[in-house]
């Protein structure tokens, strides 16, 4: 079955009262757009993500305001920042890697919560009744064209409001030359 593909850079998602501490008191994210899962937006709010061995500017913080604090890069933002984040499913944050996040107000230093987020379908539990995907955690995605291969170990993530599409980090979309609205088939 085909599924819709959704490239995922790096992003910050924030508890509120680390959202105050990089903004000020009482700020409100502000929508820049909405992203495909419903209820998710990309905000206007930009931080910084920093080590003691480099930083990078400009990272969006995403909404809405969650109830733990939480980043994502890619293997290639981590060498260059020169820390080493476990691969793991998005609230999966014990043992995971620290950083310092700043903000035009302040900065928060995470002792955990540095994460490079799995391969994963959001998909429906009706959707997996559906597509015969009963009992299954992971699947595999065949992509196509010039730098076409198969991606393994991709995660179903089952939510009642989800939108049917996989999440890639910009790391795997570039080794398959894939973008926003490419597509996949589900093996």
């Amino acid at each position: 079955m085909k599924v819709s593909i959704g490239v995922s850079n790096r992003h910050v998602h924030l508890k509120k009262e680390h959202l105050y501490i990089l903004f000020g008191n009482d700020y409100e994210l502000e929508k820049k757009s909405d992203l495909n899962q419903p209820g998710q937006f990309s905000s206007t709010a930009l931080v910084t993500l920093k080590t003691n061995k480099s930083e990078i500017n400009n990272v969006r913080v995403l909404g809405p305001v969650r109830s733990y604090t939480q980043v994502e890069i890619s293997k290639t933002d981590a060498y260059k920042l020169g820390i080493n984040p476990p691969i793991r499913n998005s609230g999966d944050l014990k043992n995971s890697s620290s950083i310092l996040i700043v903000g035009p107000k302040g900065s928060v230093q995470i002792e955990e919560g540095c994460i490079i987020a799995t391969r994963h379908i959001h998909i429906l539990p009706s959707q997996i009744r559906m597509y015969g995907l009963e009992g299954k955690e992971k699947v595999n995605v065949k992509i196509s064209g010039e730098k076409g291969g198969i991606i393994t170990n991709v995660y179903l993530k089952v939510s009642e409001d989800s939108y049917f599409e996989l999440h890639l980090d910009t790391d795997d979309a570039n080794a398959h030359l894939v973008k926003n609205g490419d597509i996949g088939e589900i093996l």
